[in-house]
């Protein structure tokens, strides 16, 4: 059998190898036998290719200096990819109670099991599980709603920081009597907001975090689950610090009727009035996001949670991706776990796809093919990958995404040739484009050897049994 990859940290080192990126929607470029040396920060600090005049003494150098890394033959590396929006305590329940309506499965699997967080043991086992099982994914920045425990949010930043995951995490707020129930439920919403302050205080003055790897997030779990006064003090500490903001919006019939009734106006126009939507918002979802909303995002220049996954259980509609794209909206993709039965982005990458297309044809064979669909929906295989690496990274306004200088080196090493796993190449007809469309509709965690976040090496097939 092939040896497993076993490379190291790379900061302050220049790695060798073939490169894949999709710096602008629609195309991708291929940095073959490039050189990208890491700062002492994990950030890149050239970009070589062979061309390039520089490339020859900086390969000599670096060799010279036991500063090179060549990659094994048959391994290319992707950015790392950026997953949106994630239920961190969901993990325990992926995969299954997908059965029921959304109402259902929240009352009944979903806040049964959150509520289960006051139990700190039971919090760190679910926790480090899910964040090494990302990793090992190719995941590398991660945006996480948490519970409503203060406790076991901050466990779950210690957790991120002890494994070097970059991400952006959320004490969920959720106060409202009518809607959560009384074993599952902020007390007040005093209470909640001041929770929300306690765990950004604790995360920006984190001894670890330095670097700012993990940052925090506002996190209303959506409108309905709200009483007006919470809102409206979310907005106030959202409006008075830079702090990442993260809600679910027009995700289902139900949610999106709900705000409606309530407030007479949309979940966009109603999280903008509410001070909410800023910049560094991301909304999850937006199935049912009209024209309007779309303006008002893009206004913000906040971000939007493509989940096409768990879309098809629990959202009613097909997002209007190419819509949204062609707004200029900063949209990347999102897992939801457990909404979505899979924690694999690479599997977000193909349901975005796949989804598009569904809402481009048509599904009711009924209707004549003019009628069928909404022409012009369907995106590509290229796309999906930009939106879940530079999409994510630019909707949580993050140097990530990219093999550019001044970018965290965030990165995948795809072994293509791994006898374990789902890519078969074939060298007389496969080249660099075929193999990278093999790694976005077929890679596995087997054919994932390295994963590195800010240079350091976190995950990989080579930390595995």
């Amino acid at each position: 059998m092939k040896s497993r990859s076993s490379l190291s940290d790379v900061r302050h080192k220049t790695v060798r190898a073939t490169f894949f990126h999709a710096p602008l929607i629609g195309a991708v470029e291929v940095l073959a036998d490039a050189l990208i040396t890491v700062d002492g920060a994990g950030r890149i600090a050239s970009v070589l290719q062979p061309e390039d005049w520089r490339y020859a003494a900086t390969l000599a150098e670096s060799a010279a200096t036991a500063s090179l890394l060549t990659l094994p033959t048959g391994h290319v590396v992707i950015p790392g990819l950026v997953d949106l929006h994630i239920h961190a305590p969901q993990y325990p329940q992926l995969g299954t109670a997908l059965d029921v309506p959304l109402e259902v499965w929240l009352k009944t699997h979903t806040f049964p099991l959150e509520a289960r967080y006051a139990d700190l043991a039971f919090a760190r086992q679910a926790y480090t599980t899910l964040v090494g099982d990302i990793l090992a994914l190719g995941t590398t920045t991660a945006m996480f709603f948490a519970t409503i425990h203060q406790d076991a949010t901050r466990l779950l930043a210690d957790v991120c920081l002890e494994q070097g995951m970059r991400a952006v995490i959320g004490k969920v707020a959720m106060d409202d009597p009518a809607t959560c129930p009384d074993y599952y439920r902020d007390e007040s919403a005093g209470a909640a907001i001041a929770g929300t302050a306690a765990f950004i205080d604790y995360v920006s003055g984190h001894p670890a975090n330095r670097e700012r790897l993990v940052r925090p997030a506002i996190t209303p779990r959506f409108i309905p689950s709200c009483t007006d006064a919470l809102l409206a003090g979310l907005g106030e500490l959202a409006q008075g610090s830079d702090c990442h903001v993260q809600t679910h919006c027009s995700e289902s019939d139900c949610e999106h009727a709900a705000v409606l009734a309530r407030y007479g106006r949309s979940d966009t126009e109603s999280i903008d009035r509410l001070g909410l939507m800023t910049r560094h918002t991301v909304l999850a979802h937006g199935n049912f996001l009209s024209d309007g909303d779309m303006n008002v995002i893009g206004a913000r220049s906040a971000g939007i949670a493509h989940c096409p996954l768990s879309n098809v259980y629990f959202s009613n509609a097909v997002f209007p991706l190419r819509r949204a794209l062609a707004k200029r909206l900063n949209v990347g993709l999102g897992t939801d776990i457990s909404g979505g039965p899979s924690a694999s982005l690479l599997d977000a990458c193909r349901m975005a796809v796949a989804a598009s297309r569904l809402l481009a044809d048509g599904v009711d064979a009924n209707l004549p093919p003019a009628r069928r669909g909404r022409a012009g929906s369907a995106i590509d295989w290229r796309t999906a990958f930009h939106l879940a690496t530079v999409g994510g990274g630019r909707a949580l306004d993050l140097p990530i995404g990219t093999f550019a200088v001044g970018q965290h080196f965030d990165a995948v090493s795809i072994d293509i040739e791994h006898p374990d796993g789902t890519i078969r190449r074939f060298a007389d007809r496969d080249d660099h484009e075929a193999v990278l469309q093999k790694i976005i509709y077929g890679a596995s965690r087997a054919n994932i050897a390295d994963v590195w976040v800010g240079g350091r090496r976190v995950a990989g097939a080579a930390s595995i049994g």
